[in-house]
């Protein structure tokens, strides 16, 4: 009986036959998982790219509108500051939100904060005989775009226990008015 095994076992260990199902058996588990990680990150990446793009765009727009222009050329007042949150999460001023989709899938104007030139945010352009921005005034004032989002994933995060993920952004642009 011993020596039918140990024949046995000796035949075993010399047939290939096999060894690739079970490499495969083995290695496969661990690259779907990569692979999976992979593109949550990706997915991550592109979200956070998203809502950097639209804060920017807000940034820029919040710096350039002038509310008062309107009012002085009699037509009606606009909130800048509306303007640049639709701006930030659904990529245009007039926004129908029955119909309209936000950059990213969940983002609300809840979410973003858009600070036009309120008294913390300007600041003397000379401070002790030091240049702090080149201006042509006393004082520059800066716009600034900031804001959130809760990015839950595609479920990969939660396989390994990881639960929802605050992204968050800020972009500044000096306020120009024209």
């Amino acid at each position: 009986m011993a020596n039918l095994l140990s024949r046995t076992l000796s035949r075993f260990r010399r047939d290939e036959r096999g060894t690739a199902l079970v490499e495969m058996a083995i290695i496969a588990p661990f690259m779907l998982f990569l692979s999976a990680g992979v593109f949550e990150f990706g997915n991550l990446i592109h979200d956070k790219l998203l809502m950097e793009a639209g804060l920017s765009d807000a940034a820029r727009f919040g710096a350039r509108c002038n509310s008062q222009l309107y009012t002085d050329a009699g037509l009606a007042a606009i909130n800048c500051s509306d303007i640049a949150t639709n701006i930030a999460v659904y990529g245009k001023a007039a926004v129908n939100v029955l119909i309209d989709k936000p950059r990213i899938a969940g983002w609300q104007k809840a979410n973003v904060t858009v600070t036009i030139a309120n008294g913390g945010s300007c600041h003397d352009a000379v401070v002790a005989g030091v240049v702090q921005y080149r201006s042509t005034t006393a004082q520059v004032c800066i716009v600034r775009a900031a804001g959130t989002f809760a990015y839950s994933g595609v479920g990969m995060l939660s396989i390994i226990d990881i639960g929802t993920i605050t992204l968050s952004g800020f972009h500044e642009e000096r306020l120009i008015r024209f």
